[in-house]
């Protein structure tokens, strides 16, 4: 895990540690289970939020398990899902319970998702900053070198590394850009901490797995643009799944081809992953560590050790995993 304060620095130079790291035909496997004996340390916001609702984490998750469980149409969808992008099914399960546990309460039916879906066609918004379209603030000089770059992820993630470095918690031109995430400060247009759907997907995120999603299942590319398409793709249970799935696809090769390890055999790190994004980074900072012949392993967080925890029983949901 990076600590937040080193967030600038590895930016400034991940894309290099990427570049100049030879492609890895097959990743060492990540051993099954926890590297720690205890969870980690849940965040404040997420307790005082369950708090707040008057329910426990412990709820929470027997609500997402009785759901899975009681809808076999579900499971259906997220087995399809896997095997459309080539991952055991465990993994996007192993997503929403983390997600369902300690960022939303579960809708009791999948039929609550398809509800909200429709009710943003109605809305009106943008995605943008202090007035500003994203479109319009990525045109800009320091962003020029991302539209050279082919596909979604990659021109998605490059203009992330450009706010990074660039313009968070900056001055440039006589404006001051806030300290935060490119995903906080230009896709949330509602309120804080904006992530939907059954998957919980953040627009920015979708939007790098447009391609992918586009090739794979055939939904249309989204548009930043088009920000109205972008949510209804997000809320709509069948296309959530599927970017779950590619997100959770795309972190599992980033992990072998950068950092040499196969996490596919654990899914409680592709769950913290899912949960922290960034992936390009995680792995890159973890294969400089190993650099000099290090043996340090991808970790869990307080999610991922959830998921890893309660395997045994999420697996009998997929006996087949």
């Amino acid at each position: 895990m990076i600590p937040g304060g080193w967030t600038h620095v590895f930016c400034l130079t991940v894309g290099l540690l990427v570049a100049a790291l030879p492609a890895q035909a097959a990743g060492r496997p990540v051993p099954e289970g926890n590297r720690f004996a205890e969870q980690p340390a849940v965040p404040g916001a997420s307790s005082r939020r369950t708090s707040g609702l008057n329910t426990t984490f412990e709820a929470k998750y027997r609500r997402i398990y009785d759901l899975l469980a009681s809808d076999e149409g579900l499971r259906t969808k997220i087995r399809s899902a896997g095997r459309a992008y080539g991952i055991d099914p465990i993994h996007i399960v192993g997503a929403l319970v983390g997600e369902h546990t300690y960022n939303v309460d579960a809708y009791d039916r999948l039929q609550s998702y398809y509800v909200k879906a429709v009710a943003y066609a109605g809305e009106r918004f943008s995605f943008g900053y202090k007035g500003e379209n994203v479109l319009t603030f990525v045109a800009r000089e320091p962003f020029a070198h991302c539209g050279e770059l082919t596909g979604s992820y990659a021109l998605w993630s490059c203009r992330e590394r450009v706010w990074d470095n660039v313009f968070r918690g900056r001055t440039v031109e006589g404006a001051r850009y806030p300290n935060d995430r490119f995903s906080a400060v230009f896709f949330q247009p509602f309120f804080a901490g904006q992530t939907f759907g059954l998957g919980q997907i953040n627009p920015l995120t979708a939007l790098k797995m447009s391609d992918r999603v586009n090739k794979v299942s055939g939904y249309p590319k989204l548009q930043a643009d088009d920000p109205i398409g972008v949510y209804q793709a997000i809320m709509d249970p069948d296309r959530s799944l599927a970017y779950m799935a590619a997100i959770l696809a795309s972190s599992i090769e980033v992990y072998k081809r950068v950092a040499n390890f196969d996490i596919s055999t654990n899914p409680g790190i592709t769950a913290t992953l899912y949960n922290v994004g960034d992936p390009d980074l995680r792995a890159a900072v973890l294969a400089r560590r190993n650099g000099g012949g290090g043996r340090h392993l991808p970790e869990e967080n307080y999610y991922g050790w959830l998921v890893n925890d309660r395997l045994e029983e999420l697996r009998t949901l997929f006996p087949e995993s």
